[in-house]
């Protein structure tokens, strides 16, 4: 079994449906028929296959706990997945911006705003990543506002808050190999807290996603299709109707190593996730949390993720 594959060129009202299905049974899916030349994928695992055989040396001149934006280098075991390190090194990126003069009265999530760390011994990885970024947000937009149209929202619930401020961000990805027996987990069972996650990984398999009856569905590669899954944002915003999708990735056995690159489509910091009114025939919402920034649930998810830059940076914030 694998999970649907969902074709972006098509606009029918079969397409649509298939998508709809997507979202709200299991949260997670394929996309084809994007607008993402192959050159820009093959150029971004290429890239991030260079970036990981680096001397660790040249990783650490950009190491994230320099960073109170938590981009940079993670080593092995920098990420927590509740509570428990992941057997992964990773890059993190966002978008380039300076930094904001803030004040003590300021919300802490601002700090998230800043520029990124690019490694000298690499200098080409910039203008790649932050293509490859730009290239992955358009398709997650389109994604979003296809699935908001569905659901019978104006294009304005899009454009309001995914702007040229929003907080998108990537990860590049690398997992070594590791012995079958023992602790397998290259990344622990999680879900995204933005909107949309669209992850591009290379021919080693690993992810899985768990449906609905606790069943555990391998998501095996497949050269130019996107891997996308359902955010906590969207869940909360669909009152639960769309559903976030859990899912977890296996280390590699030992000898072989995995390497990925995953986008985040996220709003703005200030934006409020508001709940949808959907149209009658769909399950309607339920009662909503309370009404929050974008910015508190995804200062809550690095704060918890990585405890070396919460030690630096985060001492003061709650």
């Amino acid at each position: 079994m694998d999970v649907a594959t969902v074709d972006l060129s098509r606009n029918d009202p079969a397409a649509r449906r298939d998508l709809l299905a997507a979202a709200r049974d299991v949260g997670c899916f394929r996309v084809t028929g994007h607008a993402v030349p192959r050159s820009v994928t093959a150029e971004i695992l290429a890239i991030t296959r260079r970036l990981f055989a680096l001397p660790r040396e040249r990783l650490r001149e950009v190491e994230n706990v320099k960073s109170p934006q938590f981009r940079g280098y993670s080593r092995v075991g920098g990420e927590h997945t509740r509570g428990r390190p992941d057997w992964r090194e990773q890059f993190d990126v966002g978008p380039e911006r300076p930094p904001l003069d803030l004040g003590p009265d300021d919300p802490p999530y601002l700090r998230l705003i800043g520029p990124n760390q690019w490694p000298t011994a690499l200098p080409e990885l910039r203008s790649t990543v932050l293509a490859w970024q730009d290239a992955l947000q358009a398709v997650g937009v389109q994604v979003l506002r296809t699935l908001a149209a569905i659901l019978g929202q104006q294009p304005s619930w899009v454009d309001r808050w995914f702007d040229d401020q929003a907080a998108v961000y990537l990860k590049l990805l690398h997992y070594p190999g590791r012995a079958e027996t023992g602790d397998r987990q290259g990344i622990g069972v999680h879900r995204d807290y933005g909107y949309l996650g669209l992850l591009q990984h290379d021919d080693v398999g690993g992810l899985q996603v768990r449906t609905r009856d606790e069943r555990w569905l391998d998501v095996p590669p497949r050269p130019g299709d996107f891997v996308v899954t359902i955010g906590e944002m969207l869940e909360r915003a669909t009152g639960g109707y769309l559903r976030a999708a859990p899912h977890r990735v296996i280390s590699p056995p030992d000898g072989r190593d995995r390497y990925s690159a995953a986008f985040f489509l996220a709003p703005r910091l200030d934006a409020v996730v508001e709940p949808m009114h959907l149209p009658p025939g769909l399950a309607q919402p339920v009662s909503a949390d309370r009404q929050c920034a974008y910015g508190e649930s995804a200062l809550a998810g690095w704060l918890r993720s990585h405890p070396n830059v919460v030690e630096r940076w985060y001492r003061a914030v709650p």
